[in-house]
């Protein structure tokens, strides 16, 4: 497992009976987490002290229980990039804190070639890997369904200072973009997916990872260069297993069998438990 060592402004204090204790900066948050079905005690003082709690619902969604103050909006930092938080409806504050292994592998995969690279980013949220990539001198698609998360991640270009480098941001839906892609011949030397389990496009349309992800991987196939660097698919569906993920990577994006295909979990260090808990699979091409 690749987990987070090195991002100082988030920290996943305790992990106890359903919920994560985490530190954003100097905020305290508690957030529910099914995969955390031990009840051990949560003996650390600072569950106390949480600015707020994510209440889940038994009709659906939930809500945030303030217990203290907690800002609009904050920022935190990783290493030389900028985020801007803000607390959602469903539980998240506009950050996957886990990926941050996988910006560091992005940017060290662009820093090690001396040309251009174009990266495509699809589903691409809040944009941590646009700003990572950005910041490594890649030029940047940003592709994602949601026109509120693409102006947060323009918010978050602002704060990396990047905002001036080479990136196109674009609401679409991501299958039919890269249909559109292809007719146009347009090509990408990386290409970065995070797609949801389930999602909407931004004319309704229906979004079922189990359903459609073979075919869009085999369509992500074809925009790869002739000379790709990398290709990166994150999954939080539980359904797809490690060895599946890596096998449909390989059939149907690793171009000519070339290159290298590995799956593995990501994950972060509960510092009270001294274990690390797992937040999803990322399985990664490289040349």
């Amino acid at each position: 497992m690749r987990s987070v060592n090195d991002f100082k402004d988030f920290e996943l204090i305790d992990a106890d009976a359903g919920e994560r204790l985490e530190r954003w900066g100097d905020i305290l948050l508690i957030r529910p987490d099914p995969q955390v079905i031990w009840n051990k005690g949560k003996s650390d003082g600072r569950w106390q002290k949480a600015a707020a709690v994510y209440h889940r619902s038994s009709s659906g969604g939930g809500f945030w229980e303030k217990k203290g103050f907690v800002p609009d909006s904050w920022t935190v930092s990783y290493g030389d990039l900028t985020f801007n938080l803000k607390p959602m409806g469903f539980k998240h504050t506009g950050l996957f804190p886990e990926q941050a292994v996988n910006w560091s592998l992005a940017r060290k995969l662009i820093e090690s070639t001396n040309r251009s690279v174009s990266v495509l980013n699809l589903f691409a949220y809040t944009g941590g890997a646009t700003v990572a990539c950005l910041k490594s001198g890649a030029a940047v698609t940003h592709v994602d369904a949601s026109r509120g998360m693409v102006t947060w991640a323009k918010e978050n270009a602002v704060s990396s200072g990047v905002a001036d480098r080479s990136v196109r941001w674009l609401v679409d839906d991501c299958m039919k973009f890269v249909k559109r892609e292809i007719r146009r011949g347009k090509k990408y030397d990386a290409i970065i997916m995070d797609p949801p389990s389930y999602g909407r496009g931004p004319s309704g349309e229906i979004w079922k990872l189990e359903q459609s992800l073979d075919e869009l991987l085999s369509d992500v196939g074809k925009l790869l260069s002739d000379e790709p660097l990398f290709f990166m698919l994150n999954s939080y569906t539980g359904g797809l297993s490690p060895s599946i993920l890596n096998y449909m990577v390989k059939t149907c994006v690793a171009p000519r069998g070339e290159g290298r295909v590995g799956t593995e979990e990501i994950g972060l260090p509960v510092t009270k438990k001294d274990i690390v808990l797992p937040c999803g699979n990322t399985t990664v091409w490289t040349r």
